[in-house]
């Protein structure tokens, strides 16, 4: 079979942080793998390097996501936008692509152009099945006491969690990128055929391991930003189990949402812990550090814990997290939730220096495993997967 020729739909600004620059980060390997790219984007913050059609940068004047406002779901009406001029763009140039890969909230129409021309969609995941991940992060507030805010990312309506469902059903593929991510999907119903298992990757030449120092503490690094699905307070209460604050240090980066300040309390008053806010660019960090402490709840495929590994520092990190790893030989996973367990492994790693050094030089050797361009690899064979599955002939629009 040819190289797959692609439409990648991204409804959001290409290359800004957070999925924005996964989405850029795709592009451009798959474009180096040698596949034909072509990006429909509402607008760019870097230059992908392939053709681009822009859905809201008229006369190159972007125009903001929240000047459409949001639909009675609560979905931003920008999404429904894109996705309205991706399904146009297909219907023009249909012949000129093979495959196309969609993203959240910008797909009903999108999928029902493409099967009009008989092209294969796949719908990325970049997390867990929806239902999973909201059913995940109302137990532990509920646990907790706390009330979601207002901006949290899990806070969907019904309506719109119904729109979910209904992507998951419109597109032949779901892009998946971690084996606990796929059991969230087989667990919601949806069959393993229907499944496109790939994962993500991170940029090697900018996350780079400096020289291991046993003469300083074993330094940890926390990641992300704190609420509960996170998992900070599991990771505080380790901390204070395992008592080794007065012989390692924890910094933590990423900024604290005010009510679960509130309920970590005394937790962030511990020996050792250093808090640093939200950092852009956490290379510096991860190259100071040892070990990367996230217990997270739910994640699709932490991008830090590739970051980490790429810069030589051991992972500490529960099973949810989808961490592209194995336990003893990156670092120490724990069944999520496990606090007595998670406590065991930050002792470990600070009183046994030795295993620490086997599990960084574990991670230095399987680096190259961790870039985008062998994530491009493994994404473009799932694409290439679809279409040999693929029964081709359009149906009616």
């Amino acid at each position: 079979m040819s190289t797959p020729r692609v439409l990648y739909s991204f409804p959001d600004t290409l290359g800004k942080p957070g999925i924005g620059t996964t989405a850029l980060e795709q592009v451009r390997s798959l474009a180096r793998l040698g596949l034909d790219v072509h990006v429909a984007a509402t607008s760019l913050a870097a230059d992908p390097g392939v053709p681009c059609t822009l859905t809201m940068t008229p006369a190159g004047r972007r125009v903001p996501h929240r000047a459409l406002g949001r639909d009675r779901a609560g979905a931003l009406r920008a999404y429904a936008w894109h996705d309205r001029r991706v399904a146009a763009l297909l219907k023009r140039r249909a012949g000129s692509f093979d495959v196309v890969h969609c993203w959240p909230q910008a797909t009903i129409q999108t999928a029902r152009s493409a099967r009009a021309h008989g092209i294969p969609v796949l719908r990325q995941a970049p997390s867990t099945h929806t239902a999973h991940a909201i059913a995940t992060v109302n137990q532990v507030h509920e646990e907790l006491g706390l009330a979601l805010e207002r901006e949290n990312v899990h806070g969907h309506s019904a309506e719109l969690v119904a729109r979910e469902r209904d992507e998951y059903e419109a597109v032949d593929r779901i892009l998946v990128p971690s084996e606990h991510a796929a059991q969230t999907f087989v667990g919601n119903g949806v069959p393993s055929e229907r499944i496109g298992l790939h994962r993500f990757g991170c940029d090697l030449e900018r996350f780079t391991p400096s020289a291991a120092s046993p003469e300083r503490p074993v330094t940890f690094v926390f990641a992300g930003r704190g609420e509960p699905a996170k998992g900070l307070h599991l990771a505080l209460r380790a901390w204070s189990d395992s008592g080794v604050g007065t012989e390692a240090r924890l910094v933590i980066f990423g900024d604290i949402e005010p009510s679960f300040r509130r309920y970590l309390g005394a937790l962030l008053k511990q020996p050792g812990l250093e808090e640093r806010g939200f950092s852009r660019d956490l290379a510096a960090p991860m190259r100071d550090a040892d070990v990367l402490l996230l217990p997270s709840l739910n994640e699709g495929s932490a991008l830090v814990s590739y970051e980490a590994q790429a810069s030589g520092c051991v992972l500490a990190v529960s099973d949810a997290t989808g961490a592209y790893a194995d336990h003893m030989v990156h670092g120490l996973i724990h069944e999520a939730g496990d606090v007595a367990v998670l406590t065991e492994h930050l002792s470990v790693l600070v009183r046994d220096r030795s295993l620490l050094e086997r599990l960084r030089t574990s991670c230095l050797a399987d680096r190259d495993r961790l870039s985008w361009d062998a994530a491009a690899r493994e994404l473009a064979g799932v694409y290439t997967d679809t279409l040999g599955r693929s029964k081709g002939p359009p149906v009616a629009a």
